[in-house]
């Protein structure tokens, strides 16, 4: 039984409205992906650049081939052994994908979330004749990606329309975005890190990381990114009235305020977005993360927070 609150919200999406829901990566800020004008809405909503392709999340494997032009085997294979999970293939388009999707490009990103709510979303929206939905994180473009219906809220709250839902349900397990995977060549190239690792990668496709493509642009990958207000800092001796975000067993200096004290990097990865909005909303200047070392999903970690020490993008930059 899909539960009235689902029901409502597929509808929405179908009358062409902007929908916030969650993954287990992150919130996503969703829009009928065959709607260009529900699509626009969204960069238009986040201050996105036009050119910045967004993801197109449905809820079944069987459901990339309508959306691809031909599907290598290896990319097949991903998708079994990842699907439904924190992992995008770009794949090239089919002509049943718009332009303002994909940003322009010739390639499109396709997802299936294994969050319990965001499959029933899918499934309702696919059965009243839904083809996908578009759906960057639900936050204004280069900032802290949303976690909690809350964080939604306080970012996107003033702009979205009456018409719009922000849907509740269980925190994201992983925490932080979707590993990208460029699908097109004759080996997969990471595009982004995430929560499926290099090493899950190779041992499902059983060869080499290929080279990544030229000109290929996906979420996440600017400089500057997940940036709060506060300035970011890493690997430094915090001073007194520093946020401090870094694994459990690291001590925390007097006079600093402890943000989060992970007792592992699945959970650093998991309490890193909402850590970085706690030091905004207690008005804290600076944050210090000391980086967890390793392989695996440290890599992401490390990748989010080196682009969020680079700072907020100006306005200027964020609109072009």
């Amino acid at each position: 039984m899909i539960p009235e609150p689902i029901r409502r919200t597929a509808r929405a999406l179908a009358e062409g409205n902007l929908v916030a829901f969650p993954t287990e990566t992150v919130f996503g800020l969703g829009g009928d992906a065959s709607n260009p004008a529900a699509v626009a809405r969204i960069f238009e909503t986040k201050g996105r650049p036009a050119d910045h392709p967004l993801i197109v999340h449905v809820s079944d494997v069987e459901l990339l081939a309508p959306l691809a032009d031909g599907v290598a085997d290896y990319a097949l294979a991903l998708a079994r052994a990842f699907w439904p999970g924190p992992m995008t293939l770009i794949v090239r388009r089919s002509a049943a994908v718009h332009d303002v999707v994909t940003g322009g490009q010739s390639t499109v990103g396709v997802r299936v979330p294994s969050h319990p709510t965001a499959v029933q979303l899918l499934r309702q929206f696919e059965d009243l004749g839904g083809r996908g939905v578009a759906a960057p994180s639900a936050n204004r473009f280069g900032r802290v990606s949303p976690t909690t219906a809350d964080a939604v809220r306080a970012e996107l709250g003033d702009i979205l329309r009456p018409t719009d839902i922000i849907l509740d349900g269980e925190q994201p397990e992983v925490g932080i975005e979707s590993t990208i995977i460029d699908c097109t060549g004759p080996a997969p190239a990471v595009l982004r890190p995430g929560s499926i690792t290099d090493e899950m990668i190779t041992a499902v496709t059983g060869s080499a990381l290929g080279e990544r493509a030229a000109g290929i642009r996906v979420s996440g990958s600017l400089p500057s990114h997940y940036a709060p207000a506060a300035a970011v800092v890493l690997n430094e001796t915090p001073r007194p009235g520093d946020g401090l975000i870094a694994l459990r067993h690291l001590e925390t200096p007097a006079g600093v305020v402890r943000l989060a004290a992970p007792e592992s990097v699945d959970e650093f990865a998991r309490t890193l977005y909402a850590a970085l909005r706690a030091a905004d909303d207690a008005g804290i200047s600076r944050v210090v993360a000391l980086e967890p070392p390793g392989p695996g999903v440290a890599v992401a970690i490390r990748d989010r927070l080196r682009r969020a020490s680079n700072g907020r993008r100006s306005s200027s930059a964020t609109e072009r």
